[in-house]
């Protein structure tokens, strides 16, 4: 489905008419989004279905801009008198609303041109035929697997296959028109195994993509699921100490998201970023280079243009150590004094605000046996739970799980530790960058060794 709405009008259309029709109730500027898709959801607990969901979706959210007064406002409701009222009552709020200096379109000069779409990767049409029984022998054969592939296996927390296959579409009223077809898939897989005193240990694992090509072979991620339950049982705490801390990619991406998080205008406008005037200066480590690329083929991130339909663009955040920038939208630009870096996301339901795209943290030479082989002791981390991170002062504190490196190898399990430090520092330590570069929705890393942390145990 690309998303053909009610009535046979397309997603452009129903864009195009909001714009028409706010700009008939009065608005100086504006824009409209549509989203419209069909998302469904296989849940399999062993060997059983036990949710099977299949919905389909249309929404449009307008933004009007009238003097520097602006109004976001979101709508299901698409019949012809429907949106005529709702243009209007979007209209009726902005002039309401605070004045805003820095509101406004993007200059039409910045616009992407759609036509760049096609060749990002976007659209799978495998997906879009993908029958209810396929999806759910792709979730059961996950689960499967998980349990097959070791006896201490004893239960599951299930499988899980998601599909979306749908359309953006968005039109402002300066002349830019823009829509391309979108699809995705995800498997999950969450295995458990009995460890003594009946504590359970889960293991967690996940593919997603945006075609079915690229998608994780469904026994391999069940496996793997299995793997990280059972390398658990037997964990234990550590003695407090310092040591070298070793993040495998999953958990180094999580670092490049804290990051990120930091590195936006929006974050830099309103003082919560401890990456504030360090534009130009050293942050990293050189071995540390950073880039948000929405305009890589096929990925998560990918897209032709913004969420105000400027174009996309490579973004380097930090190259070979030192921080280039930050990511802006035309809001956040103007309000600083910048340019927007096209990084402008957005729902329906909420205005413009910049974010990344695809995150890359570009990998190294070394292997992981190379990386944990300098270590006399250390942690190597495989979860981390907690949300300890303050954006603002860079401090970051969360509880893990991995293993205890002895003498370069992996030596045992330990759990309820927690490892803590702060991101500035943590990134200019990076002693050590794998070349293991694995994706993990719309970003990816590779291993990564910071030179030290403390890790709070026993």
């Amino acid at each position: 489905m690309t998303a053909r709405a009610a009535e046979g009008i397309s997603a452009l259309d129903l864009a195009r008419r909001a714009v028409q029709l706010a700009r008939r109730a009065g608005a100086e500027q504006c824009d409209a989004i549509v989203v419209a898709g069909s998302e469904s959801t296989v849940a399999v607990r062993l060997g059983e279905v036990e949710k099977l969901i299949e919905a389909g979706s249309l929404g449009l959210g307008l933004r009007v801009i009238i003097g520097g007064r602006t109004a976001v406002c979101s709508t299901s409701d698409l019949s012809p008198a429907a949106l005529e009222q709702f243009a209007a009552e979007t209209v009726e709020l902005a002039a309401i609303s605070a004045p805003d200096e820095f509101a406004g379109l993007p200059d039409p000069s910045l616009f992407g041109r759609p036509a760049d779409a096609a060749a990002l990767g976007l659209y799978d049409e495998r997906i879009e035929a993908l029958s209810a029984d396929e999806k759910i022998r792709l979730a059961l054969a996950a689960e499967s697997a998980a349990l097959a592939a070791d006896p201490r296996i004893t239960n599951t927390d299930g499988a899980t296959l998601s599909t979306h296959v749908g359309e953006v579409a968005l039109v402002n009223s300066l002349g830019f028109e823009g829509s391309y077809p979108a699809t995705s898939i995800s498997l999950a897989v969450e295995a458990i195994a009995d460890d003594a005193e009946g504590k359970k240990r889960n293991g967690y694992w996940f593919s997603a993509e945006r075609s079915l090509s690229r998608l994780g072979d469904p026994e391999e991620v069940g496996r793997t699921a299995a793997r990280r339950a059972v390398d658990q049982l037997g964990a234990r705490k550590p003695a407090t100490t310092r040591v070298p801390v070793v993040f495998e990619p999953m958990m180094a991406v999580s670092l490049l998201r804290h990051l990120a998080g930091c590195a936006t205008g929006d974050a830099l406008y309103r003082g919560a970023t401890f990456l504030a005037g360090r534009e130009g200066q050293p942050l990293a480590s050189t071995l540390v280079t950073i880039v948000d690329d929405p305009l890589l083929p096929g990925r998560f991130g990918t897209r032709p243009f913004d969420g105000e339909g400027v174009a996309s663009r490579r973004n380097v955040l930090v190259e070979s150590g030192t921080f280039r920038g930050f990511l802006f939208d035309c809001y956040t630009a103007r309000r600083l004094g910048r340019a927007t870096t096209g990084s402008a996301s957005r729902s329906l339901e909420s205005a413009p605000s910049p974010s990344a795209s695809n995150l890359v943290l570009q990998p190294g030479t070394l292997t992981p046996a190379e990386i944990l082989a300098g270590i006399p002791e250390g942690l190597y981390v495989t979860a981390l739970m907690g949300a300890g991170f303050n954006p603002a002062t860079g401090d970051y504190s969360r509880g893990a799980a991995g293993f205890w490196i002895e003498n370069g190898q992996l030596a045992y399990p330990v759990t309820e530790v927690n490892i803590s430090g702060n991101l500035a520092s943590m990134l200019a330590d990076i002693d050590a960058v794998g070349s293991d570069l694995a994706w993990f929705g719309s970003a990816a890393a590779p291993t990564l060794r910071i030179r030290e942390m403390t890790v709070a145990g026993r």
